[in-house]
């Protein structure tokens, strides 16, 4: 989250800001990933920025969801983080985390010729938390991709000069309503409407879209049987996975080879025609 100190010039400088602010975040936890005892390797992230706060206010921040592990390419290792004994739900110490992000953001605004002011706060907010299998987090996500700042059901009334909507306050989980100006609720939406062409959503580490070899790398590590892997017994309280049968002996079958399908967009194969002798 940035500071309120710097909304104003994020605000005259939005495409650039709005970069400097997911691929600073992206570089913080890829940095973090790669020193970490545990995991020495590349993360992937999906990143969604998100401009307002819940009262429609202008609050920049940017949502990253990752899963507490990491790829290493050179060695080909997949490395999943322990969980801790000593407490505490989140990946990284969000402490050292906001500190190495305001370095990253103010340097790569002032790559651009840009000046931040110098009243800013030495302290920034990070939040960590854990979200489990990451799915209800992309749901909440995914909203803001396919819906405005607000739905229509949280505007309350519109009586031709004024507008009262709704939301849900953070803290206290109860419904606030609040009464502007046409005018003022007009601007409070138009502020969230971002530049021409601007990502909202974007990928990163072994998700990016050009990380093909990585993926196909990833698939194998994880699909791959560990090596030195008992056979389960008839006395093992694992249940053995059901076996593929060949529907035409029966007999057992067993993956020599994935493969990536390709995209469903792609045209469909030419078939030849076949001839047959008459």
């Amino acid at each position: 989250t940035l500071p309120s100190e710097l909304r104003t010039l994020v605000w005259q400088h939005q495409r650039v800001a709005y970069t400097a602010l997911m691929d600073c975040a992206w570089q913080t936890l890829r940095v973090f990933s790669a020193n970490h005892k545990q995991l020495q390797g590349t993360p992937g992230a999906m990143a969604v920025l998100h401009t307002h706060s819940r009262q429609l206010e202008f609050h920049p921040h940017v949502h990253v969801l990752m899963p507490a592990a990491a790829l290493d390419a050179n060695k080909g290792l997949w490395r999943s983080m322990r969980r801790s004994n000593k407490g505490g739900d989140y990946l990284f110490s969000h402490k050292a985390l906001a500190k190495v992000f305001r370095a990253k953001f103010l340097a790569a605004l002032r790559e651009q010729g840009l000046t931040p002011p110098a009243n800013l706060p030495q302290v920034w907010v990070v939040d960590c938390k854990r979200v489990g299998s990451g799915h209800k987090a992309i749901i909440y996500l995914g909203r803001y991709l396919y819906r405005g700042v607000i739905q229509e059901k949280d505007i309350l009334r519109c009586d031709g000069n004024n507008v009262t909507y709704r939301w849900r306050d953070s803290k206290t989980k109860r419904l606030t309503t609040r009464t502007v100006s046409g005018a003022q609720f007009l601007r409070l939406v138009m502020q969230h409407v971002l530049p021409k062409g601007f990502r909202r959503a974007r990928n990163y580490g072994f998700l990016h879209p050009n990380s093909k070899r990585l993926i196909t790398l990833l698939k194998l590590l994880v699909f791959k049987r560990p090596s030195g892997t008992a056979t389960p017994s008839t006395t093992s309280q694992t249940t053995p996975r059901a076996q593929w049968k060949c529907a035409c002996c029966a007999g057992a079958m067993r993956v020599l080879r994935r493969r990536i399908l390709p995209s469903t967009n792609a045209p469909p194969p030419q078939h030849s025609q076949a001839t047959t002798n008459q």
